[in-house]
């Protein structure tokens, strides 16, 4: 119990840095432009992480064949889909794109059908807690925002893509079980950079702009907290709770967001959010139900839960 518990723990801790981000780049972008934005991010959170690396004594490792699988998990965890999305949500509106983007854990119980074996694919349970949580995130947006799908379809699409890349994402973390969490973080994010500085020198000349103390803050926050601490967090559940429970953060997220408009923004809370919130908990608690001896031989040996 003492492990299920701490890796609950986990996975609302990951949904609470992931869920405030979207709180930091909105400061950070006042007086940053996105490209840069991004590329600080992914940027700073490498350094961090190896630095880490360096102090506990922990060695990237030097063959190709890793740093090929480091580089695809970067397009599907992280340049893929914050491209995709800081691109679709200007036009396909922020409401619809927090449902289509929060459907990352229906991606990975289909997707399981082509990637796992019947063995390790999640069952009915899982399925419904996915349904019930998406349920809740439409409930938590808002039913009417349901009816604008289909209109600026393009963008809806990338911002669905961006949601199948996350699924992807979630998948190939098994590929990574044998190492420590930080090996692979740091090796994802140090290729994210590779891809994304370039971009920010060539769209935006970072060294013309100039950027105010707040979202300079904004931005270090989202680097160390929301990405560096953050990628830990999901690569060691990529391990303990397995795909489909750490893609279920993404319903946590939107209630995530709520809590910090009712604190901080005197925001209401009504019924029907309430309601959403409570029905995306459901799923996700759903989602995340392995026998306990399941999970403290997964938590134990470094294995996925699936």
């Amino acid at each position: 119990m003492q492990s299920r518990s701490f890796e609950y723990a986990l996975l609302g801790c990951l949904a609470l840095l992931w869920g405030s981000s979207y709180m930091w780049i909105s400061i950070a972008l006042e007086t940053i432009p996105p490209a840069t934005l991004i590329a600080i991010r992914v940027g700073l959170a490498s350094v961090i992480l190896l630095m880490i690396m360096s102090f506990r004594g922990i060695r990237m490792p030097l063959d190709w064949r890793t740093w090929k699988l480091f580089f695809v998990q970067s397009l599907v965890n992280s340049t893929g889909p914050w491209l995709l999305l800081a691109w679709g949500q200007q036009y396909a509106g922020t409401a619809v794109s927090s449902v289509l983007n929060s459907t990352s854990p229906l991606w990975v119980f289909a997707l399981s059908f082509v990637v796992l074996q019947s063995g390790q694919r999640p069952g009915a349970r899982q399925l419904i807690g996915a349904l019930a949580g998406f349920g809740g995130i439409v409930l938590i947006v808002g039913v009417g925002a349901l009816e604008n799908i289909g209109e600026n379809l393009l963008p809806q699409l990338a911002v669905l893509f961006s949601a199948v890349l996350y699924g992807l994402s979630a998948l190939r973390g098994r590929l990574f079980s044998t190492m420590p969490p930080i090996v692979p973080a740091a090796g994802t994010l140090i290729c994210s950079s590779f891809v994304l500085v370039p971009v920010s020198i060539v769209v935006d000349r970072p060294w013309s702009l100039s950027p105010d103390t707040t979202s300079i803050c904004a931005a270090l926050i989202l680097g160390i907290v929301c990405t560096a601490l953050a990628f830990l967090i999901y690569f060691r559940l990529l391990s303990t709770l397995g795909a489909m429970g750490t893609a279920s953060q993404a319903y946590l997220r939107s209630g995530v967001g709520v809590f910090l408009g009712v604190v901080f923004l005197s925001e209401t809370l009504d019924l029907e959010t309430f309601a959403g919130i409570c029905l995306a908990i459901f799923g996700v608690v759903l989602i995340n139900w392995p026998g306990t001896r399941k999970l403290r031989t997964a938590v134990s040996a470094g294995k996925e839960v699936p």
